[in-house]
């Protein structure tokens, strides 16, 4: 019996690429030298390659490859 998983196998990588953006930004976030993070990278850039790598993940889980 063939089992039929949710996702095909390049679902799965675009959501383990997503992942890794997402981690990207917690560490861009974690590296500000300044104060409690409030300098460039705490305040802006990580938020927004968080952003980007959450929109990544909705793109990866949406993603349906045609089927042949």
């Amino acid at each position: 019996m063939k089992q039929h998983f949710p996702f095909s196998r390049t679902n799965y990588i675009l959501m383990g690429v997503g992942l890794g953006i997402i981690l990207l930004g917690f560490i861009i976030m974690s590296i500000d030298s300044a104060d409690y993070g409030f300098g460039f990278l705490g305040l802006t850039l990580g938020p927004v390659v968080l952003f980007l790598g959450f929109l990544f993940q909705f793109f990866a889980i949406l993603y349906n490859p045609k089927k042949q």
